[in-house]
């Protein structure tokens, strides 16, 4: 798939399943890769990736819904547990603190850098996913959960949760994607 067609069938899919197109091998080098060649301010490498699979996926997901204590419905966290693996998302706050020590000058923006990363990081994954014929979507429930995905997995406390992609097979297409005036986004001047 080319770049700009992988971009366009990249969409929140929410109906997954465990059931991906390719070997949990590839999905691991895929993942690796992506996050290998997705670019940081200063090569910071500032974000951090753990992948939950198998019998993670599924404790990560009733941690979610426990951490909750039921404030959410069953039905939307079972819909995330039924996919194949969750990544999450995560700043390495020790090495911003360390690119802040030193290079002073630049200080209140590498915060700012580490989270631009790391939106980098989920784009690129989501679309390389996609275009490997995984769908994907991505969930905030952080803070609420961040204390026991690191307790679940065994992270560091310096390490701050961004954002959850639970990802595997499509068991249903995408809703489909409004259309807009993109000119109201985008201007050219010459």
């Amino acid at each position: 798939m080319e770049y700009m067609e992988a971009l366009a069938a990249r969409r929140s899919h929410y109906a997954l399943n465990k059931d991906i197109p390719c070997t949990e091998d590839t999905l691991r080098r895929l993942i690796e890769e992506t996050a290998a060649l997705t670019p940081d301010a200063f090569n910071m490498r500032s974000a951090r990736l753990a992948v939950a699979l198998g019998e993670k996926q599924d404790a990560l997901w009733d941690a979610v819904y426990d951490a909750f204590g039921g404030k959410v419905a069953r039905e939307k966290i079972d819909g995330f547990r039924a996919a194949c693996g969750t990544v999450l998302y995560f700043i390495d706050t020790a090495v911003v603190a360390a690119m802040q020590e030193k290079f002073p000058r630049y200080m209140e923006n590498f915060p700012l850098w580490a989270n631009h990363a790391n939106a980098m990081l989920q784009f690129n994954l989501w679309t390389t996913l996609r275009a490997a014929g995984i769908g994907a979507n991505i969930q905030h429930y952080n803070p609420v959960i961040d204390e026991p995905v690191k307790r679940l997995f065994g992270l560091p406390s310096e390490w701050q949760l961004i954002a959850q992609m639970p990802f595997g097979g499509i068991a249903a297409p995408a809703a489909e994607k409004e259309g807009e005036t993109i000119t109201r986004r985008v201007r050219f001047f010459d």
